[in-house]
């Protein structure tokens, strides 16, 4: 059997960090999408309090994916953070106002204080989920680079209809996620109106699905050829669906962390139908191919590529081991006390 090339083996391991991030970072988005639905101030509290000891450890899984796309594909991180600048600037801008609404919220007890703090957390959840759907489906359809590999079209050119759909699919995706996340941190009758949530959005999330990828047999049709050479990509895709449909049952059924397991497993396979699909591109040149950015032509060097990957040997699983002992601390279902937002 032949083994991959370290090229693909770093397309595979930045693949493995950013689905680590679409997964951890995914449901603490989604609470935040949710959070202005709770209405009572105790129990946006909770809320607050379920992701209290993970969300900025769950950041950190971005850091580090770009860090990795940065030292094994430099030449697409050039392009890719150079050409989503100001998308990527708002992202920061988002990220920055939340994080911030977490920590300031409880500093005052006023009402006005804590709804406008509450809007802002909210809000910079929306958004950022928003903006990495659009630069995903950016990164899907294809964007216009020049002979050298540089990004020639404007922001306002990134915000098109099919980036927009699946930025409006990421939403509810991290939406479903985050409240199955809720149902398995929650108790009583608050865990029963989130439980409630869930098969409407595990309904919304799989009709924009199902839309976009519909769109994308005319916006993409590269991409379907890709996949009719790879016809595991579509049973990826049906077994995606699956997943996704199986969760309410699980939740009726009482296994609570098997359904957040099953919603973890729906991220994925859908970052493995997109690394099918995608493989070996990194960024797709639209609407001239010839200019596209692959895991060959903008690869660090072999030696690079094989220091690093001694370092990821090392590293990845001290990270891996960090995380879930933080997840195995704080285990269980959240309370308020005396520490806490």
């Amino acid at each position: 059997m032949q083994l991959p090339d370290l090229n693909t083996v770093w397309f595979i391991l930045v693949g493995v960090l950013f689905t680590g991030y679409a997964i951890l970072d995914g449901f603490d988005l989604g609470v935040g999408i949710l959070h202005l639905f709770v209405k009572n101030d105790h129990d946006r509290r909770i809320l607050l309090n379920s992701i209290g000891p993970v969300w900025d450890g769950n950041e950190v899984w971005l850091v580090t994916g770009g860090g990795a796309l940065f030292a094994a594909f430099p030449g697409a991180y050039a392009t890719v953070f150079s050409g989503f600048y100001n998308a990527f600037m708002l992202l920061l801008v988002a990220l920055i106002f939340r994080a911030v609404a977490i920590e300031f919220r409880s500093k005052e007890t006023g009402k006005t204080w804590r709804q406008a703090w509450d809007i802002a957390f909210s809000l910079g959840s929306f958004l950022a989920a928003l903006l990495i759907g659009v630069a995903m489906g950016n990164i899907t359809r294809g964007i216009p680079l020049n002979a050298e590999g540089d990004y020639v079209g404007t922001f306002i050119g990134l915000l098109n209809p099919y980036s927009l759909l699946l930025g409006l699919t990421v939403v509810a995706l991290f939406a479903m996620h985050g409240a199955i996340y809720l149902v398995l941190k929650t108790e009583g009758a608050l865990q029963a109106e989130i439980r409630s949530w869930v098969p409407w959005l595990i309904g919304a999330f799989l009709v924009l699905f199902i839309l976009f990828n519909l769109d994308t047999f005319f916006e993409c049709p590269n991409l379907l050829g890709v996949m009719r050479n790879r016809p595991y990509g579509f049973a990826v895709l049906i077994l995606n669906i699956i997943v996704a449909l199986s969760i309410p049952g699980i939740i009726r059924a009482g296994y609570e962390m098997g359904a957040f397991l099953a919603s973890c497993l729906t991220m994925v396979l859908l970052m493995a139908v997109l690394g099918i699909s995608y493989f070996p591109n990194l960024v797709i040149s639209h609407p001239d191919p010839a200019n596209s950015l692959t895991i060959y032509n903008v690869a660090s060097s072999q030696k690079t590529l094989a220091n690093m990957l001694v370092i990821a040997v090392i590293g990845v699983p001290i990270v891996l081991a960090y995380t879930a002992s933080i997840y195995w601390i704080f285990r269980g279902k959240t309370k308020i006390g005396h520490v806490g937002y």
